[in-house]
């Protein structure tokens, strides 16, 4: 049987087998080809539509539910609440199920909400006006209902609505130019071509009477490769086929530049879409506090479990005498002595789990995605991270990392627009040796003080004014440079005016823009590209044309471009510019030693340098460049190996001319911060596709490499001298000899990596021959890891995202943070722990794909060593603090089995169970984990060493972990037995009940249990308040108000015989203990022997082994009649005074000399005893939350706040 129209059913209409067909079929405006052509074949292609979200209106509830138990502890309480409700249990089920609707409810919310806003977003997109031709008018239709086959119409400054094939556009020679910052970052206008057929089509009637199919490949994520052709179809003639290539594509997302409008009919839409394909959906990234906090919950889970076993063992030794397996007051029933011992035992092992789950903190993980989630906007609220410029501030596309931000020890950063401004300007260049800047002659040397002037000299001789001439006329016009005209306030466009024109010049790469206008500074203007017609003005004010023959493109391979051009003289030239690499061996004659000097030096000062020649072409030689270049663009099959071949047949035999320098200024203040990451702890690697010399020159004024630096090259030069295998295991010894040389020395071991592309290809293969080369990986590594910093150039994107991988796997499993700016860099930001794109100029598609979004390099700086500094020491808090009170509260009811026959009676009551962690005590350790500041933030940026402190995740340590849970079980025996003692003496009063002869309270369960929870409350709290160093009227309210709550709660729970309850056990317990003198004694001194051994354990830390933060915290001193003033120890004269303190005229800021400080300071402490109580509140410290906020927490925040 044939199947064969089944494959082909099924290969055309499901989704999932669509990628195997090779090519696709666009009918133009859907309309079928004539009788006698190939045969119609409608194809099904999606919409328009863009869908970002994850959720629907009708798969929301049950896809987030999904998700959300997928959580290990969420499906753990679950559990217990089914148990709950299936059997018999001594806690009731909402005790469980509660804080577990309340958890599932508040994280549903959130991330309800913010699948609205990616909804908002794909509706503003999918929405947008666009304009259709259909039968010869312009309709108006919505962007998701594009169809594959539409034609159609984008005005100036429009952006693309999906993949167009350009068929004509308002410019007389077909052209239109376009940005493609939201692709590749780069806002430089690019040329696109229309097809030859239709390029003269001007109107919609022209454009409808177009009958035209497009044979083009199956979508591809390439953005700059594209293979197809188009069929135009002429009455009673053979279909005329032309060849379709990248440079006919539009793509979704560029915008329509210096083009008024254009005619281009849609080929794939939607998610189809070659910006659609380029976006990988971002993995779940899972900080390491995260999975530190899993690990831990395993931990307590397993002690949950030994409790229950222990319990269930114990319950059976203790029962196993008659008279204690049923007592007088508690007969079985008769099922319940026929049931199985089995049965009993598993039952009372799920009920004794159910007793004890509270060891896990269901709580904790609602309240971690509270604090990330309003954490999250203390960054996007900081004003020292608003760019002026740009007019935005930092951006946080995902709160799950904050506290990633605080443990990186890898950063990976790319060089141009993120370490530079990518904002070029030409600086000098070099003819025949002699070297020319603008306004001044250099004739073989640069005259720093040379007058300024206008146009270079004019006096040399004749050949070496030729070689000048020729020069400046390469670079006026091997270029793609366009001319955008301004105009005048009358909307008439000035062209030139006094002989200058007034336009200013786009193009795709600025490296060209700098150079034409560098050329205009020295006297050679380029006018305009006027019917294929290229006119300059030379130094003599003469306009010169030349006609514009070919274009040899540049591309990365070649890393050239060429023009031919043809002289009024009728003379043909080739000019020809590119990289020092790809130029010199195609020189056969000029002063090349004299140019590759200069450029040498160029390139190790950090400028970018090109070298520029020329080619005289005869009439015969230019008809066989014809000939070449006109058979490799028609070719269908292997046009781009064709077109490589003819160009590299052309491009040879060049005469040299000269060479230019252009330079990519540091952004601002971009070195500071790169000296600051490594003096916290950080390796920083430069990840960039720029020729080596001039990325190390970059990287030296950046101080990522020092003067000091032993410099390692892993280039492809040196591994053609000698094998690869050589060198790796040479720089392996090299380094590894020095390390065993300098021992401890830091100094000693300052080693600088360079490598290339080509070599981590080598490097990274693998299957590779030769011995032992199956361990290059780990040798690189070995070698990495002993650099202080690595320069990675002409590195692809993909090979970005390959070294962060290798990274990350690596035995260590290191944090690593990606930073850039353009398309190029989303693979690695995406790849890394954590993300950071730079709203620059140029693009937003590496801020989009980011985690976060900065403005400017050094915001990094503080986004780190503030920012991830507070955020892990807080949620690092949080998360021990927790697992904290949960110990204190659970372990008193294990303890307490061994006192009631092991029969699950529970210790405290329902409302205690289920309040505890959602109201007595989760709104401190909120507000402490969304304000603490343990060091001022100008601490914190002046001593970038206090980062190492909190390096490797050290406050979740096990050992940390362990302190404090060991702490929680001090605490947990000192309640019980504390509480147990009180009861010991009792005697029966005249009414019956039983009474403490001590302390003359009512003894029972629930007073029992209630004086215990009491002294749990304020423990836990009062330990947290121990804990905090930065206190606001906010810390304050919060902290007293949450044991006031409880109080005022058990007044009331136990004052009023609430009649929805079918008990009344606390009725007056509460208010009767409170009544007892020495049981409030007895609570004081509870509380005091639970905190003692923490606070000497600080204390002796503190004193005998202080940490670097411990030393960097200031120490409080008083003077008679003067307010506190924060000095830090060791700090003479006042220097050192806290940061919080208002800066006053005489106040010194950080770098101003110590005498400045000590005068400052006496001044001070001389002005506070005129009035004592003015100076306090003028002087005393203020707070505002991490430097940042919104409007009332600044205003509320203004208050005492001293640093504990």
């Amino acid at each position: 049987m044939d199947f064969s129209l089944l494959r082909r059913i099924i290969s055309r209409y499901c989704v999932g087998e669509e990628i195997w067909v090779d090519s696709r079929t666009v009918y133009i405006g859907h309309k079928e080809p004539p009788p006698g052509a190939e045969a119609y074949i409608p194809q099904r292609y999606p919409d328009n539509r863009i869908v970002s979200s994850k959720y629907t209106f009708w798969n929301f509830v049950p896809k987030n539910l999904f998700e959300q138990f997928r959580r290990i502890a969420n499906f753990y309480f679950l559990v217990i609440f089914l148990v709950q409700l299936i059997i018999d249990t001594p806690t009731s089920p909402v005790t469980s199920g509660l804080p577990l609707f309340f958890v599932i409810t508040v994280t549903a919310i959130k991330q309800g909400y913010e699948d609205w806003l990616r909804h908002k977003a794909d509706c503003s997109i999918n929405e947008c006006p666009v304009d259709v031709v259909q039968q010869g008018k312009v309709a108006r239709t919505q962007s998701h209902k594009l169809r594959v086959g539409d034609v159609v119409i984008v005005r100036e400054d429009e952006t693309f609505p999906c993949d167009l094939i350009l068929l004509s556009s308002s410019r007389h020679d077909g052209t239109c130019y376009v940005t493609t910052a939201s692709l590749d970052g780069e806002s430089s206008h690019k040329t696109y071509y229309a097809v030859p057929d239709t390029m003269a089509f001007r109107t919609e009637q022209e454009v409808d009477s177009l009958h035209a199919t497009i044979e083009c490949e199956q979508p591809q994520p390439d953005l700059y490769k594209f293979v197809g052709r188009i069929n135009i179809y002429k009455d009673n003639e053979e279909p005329v086929a032309r060849p379709l290539g990248a440079e006919n594509l539009l793509l979704r997302g560029a915008t329509l530049k210096n083009t008024q409008h254009i005619y281009a009919v849609a080929v794939y839409t939607g998610m189809e879409t070659k910006m659609a394909l380029n976006y990988q959906s971002k993995s779940q990234k899972r900080s390491a506090v995260e999975k530190s906090m899993n690990a831990f919950l395993i931990v307590y889970l397993c002690i949950l479990i030994s409790k229950a076993v222990i319990n269930t063992v114990l319950k059976y030794a203790w029962q196993w005498s008659p008279d204690r397996d049923e007592p007088w007051y508690n007969h079985r029933t008769e099922n319940e002595r026929q049931r199985h011992v089995v049965i009993r035992a598993f039952t009372d092992f799920l009920a004794f789990m159910v007793l004890f789950n509270y060891i896990i903190p269901v709580s904790m993980y609602v309240t971690v995605e509270m604090q990330k989630f309003l954490g999250s906007y203390f960054i996007t609220w900081d004003e020292e991270m608003f760019d002026e410029e740009l007019g935005e501030g930092a951006q946080v596309n995902t709160s799950d990392l904050n506290e990633e931000l605080g443990q990186v020890e890898y950063v990976f950063t790319d060089k141009t627009g993120t370490l530079t401004e990518n904002n070029m300007e030409f600086i000098e260049c070099c003819v025949d040796g002699n070297v020319y800047i603008p306004h001044a002659i250099c004739n073989g040397q640069i005259l720093s003080a040379a007058s300024s002037i206008d146009m270079i000299d004019s006096s040399p001789g004749g050949y070496r004014r030729e070689h000048e001439d020729l020069f400046f006329r390469a670079l006026c016009l091997c270029h793609t440079v366009q001319v955008k005209e301004e105009e005048t306030v009358d909307g008439i466009k000035r062209g030139i005016h006094q002989g200058r024109p007034t336009s200013f010049y786009i193009s795709s790469s600025p490296d060209e823009v700098a150079l034409v206008e560098g050329m205009k500074r020295l006297g050679y203007t380029y006018l305009r590209l006027r019917d294929n017609y290229m006119e300059i003005l030379n130094k003599d004010d003469e306009i010169e044309r030349f006609e514009l023959l070919h274009v040899l493109n540049f591309d990365s391979v070649r890393r050239r471009m060429s023009v031919i051009v043809k002289s009024s003289s009728g003379e043909y030239l080739l000019f020809c510019k590119g990289a020092d690499s790809s130029i010199f061996p195609r020189v056969v004659s000029g002063k090349v030693e004299q140019v590759k000097a200069r450029v040498e030096q160029n390139a190790v000062e950090g400028l970018r340098t090109l070298c520029v020649a020329y080619r005289r072409l005869s009439e015969p030689e230019y008809q066989e460049v014809c000939h070449r270049l006109n058979d490799a663009k028609l070719a269908l099959q292997d046009r781009e190996q064709r077109l490589a071949q003819a160009y590299d047949v052309i491009e040879r035999d060049f005469v040299l001319l000269g060479a230019t320098a252009v330079e990519d200024r540091l952004q601002e203040k971009a070195a500071d911060t790169i000296e600051s990451l490594h003096k916290a702890g950080m390796k920083v690697w430069v990840l960039t596709g720029d020729k080596m010399e001039t990325a190390a020159a970059t990287c030296y004024a950046s101080k990522l490499f020092r003067r000091t630096t032993q410099i390692l090259e892993l280039t492809k030069k040196r591994t053609e001298e000698q094998s690869l295998h050589d060198v790796l295991f040479e720089l392996n010894r090299t380094v590894l000899r020095q390390r065993s040389i300098s021992g401890l020395s830091v100094d000693c071991l300052d080693f600088g990596l360079i490598i290339d592309g080509a070599t981590l290809s080598a490097v990274l293969r693998p299957n590779q021959d030769g011995p032992g080369s199956g361990n290059y990986r780990e040798i690189f590594l070995e070698i990495c890891r002993n650099c202080s910093a690595v320069l990675c150039c002409r590195m692809a994107p993909l090979q970005k995202a390959q070294i962060v991988k290798l990274i990350k796997a690596s035995k260590e499993h290191p944090i690593t943070l990606a930073i850039g700016d353009g398309a190029n860099d989303v693979s690695m930001i995406l790849e890394a722990h954590v993300g950071i794109g730079i709203m620059g100029k140029e693009g937003r598609q590496a801020a989009r794909n980011s985690d976060y979004a900065i403005p400017k390099f050094k915001h990094l700086k503080k986004m780190l060593l503030v920012h991830g500094h507070y955020y892990y020491i807080r949620i690092a808090e949080l998360v021990q603090y927790f697992f904290y009170k949960n110990v204190c509260f659970i372990f008193p009811q294990f303890l307490y089995q061994f006192f009631c026959g092991f029969s699950q009676q529970p210790l405290y009551d329902t409302a205690y169970l289920t309040l505890y962690n959602i109201s007595f005590t989760s709104l401190p350790i909120l507000l402490y984990s969304l304000v603490e500041q343990h060091l001022t933030m100008d601490t914190l940026k002046r001593d970038p060493s206090l980062y190492r402190d909190i390096a490797k995740n050290s406050l979740l340590r096990w050992p940390v972990f362990l302190y404090w849970t060991c702490l929680g079980v001090f605490d947990a025996v000192i309640f019980f037995f504390g509480a147990y003692f009180l009861f010991d003496n009792t005697t029966f009063t005249s009414n019956g009940q039983l009474m403490t002869t001590n302390t003359q309270m009512m003894f029972g369960n629930w007073t029992f249990g209630t004086l215990v929870f009491t002294v749990l409350v304020f423990t836990v709290t009062l330990k947290l308040a121990l804990d905090t160093h930065h206190w606001t009227w906010i810390n304050h309210f919060v902290i007293w108000g949450s044991l006031l709550f409880y109080v005022i709660f058990s007044l009331l729970w136990g004052g009023i015989i609430w009649p929805f309850l079918n008990y009344q056990r606390m009725y007056y317990v509460f208010m009767q203990m409170l009544s007892s003198g020495p049981a409030w004694l007895s609570i004081i001194l509870l509380i005091t022997v639970s905190l003692l051994p923490d606070v000497i354990k600080k204390v002796l830390c503190r004193a005998l082994c202080p940490t670097a933060t411990e030393r960097a915290q200031p120490q409080k001193v008083r003077t008679a009649g003067t307010p506190e003033v924060c000095v830090a120890p060791g700090s003479a004269g006042g220097e050192g005074l806290s940061e919080r303190e208002p800066l006053r005229p005489d106040r010194t800021r950080e770098g101003d000399s110590g005498d400045k400080a000590a005068r400052s300071y006496d001044s001070m402490m001389s002005h506070s005893h005129s009035n004592p109580t003015q100076q306090a509140l003028e002087y005393n410290p203020t707070t505002v939350l991490d430097g940042i906020g919104s409007p009332w927490i600044r205003r509320s925040c203004l208050g005492v706040a001293w640093q504990s």
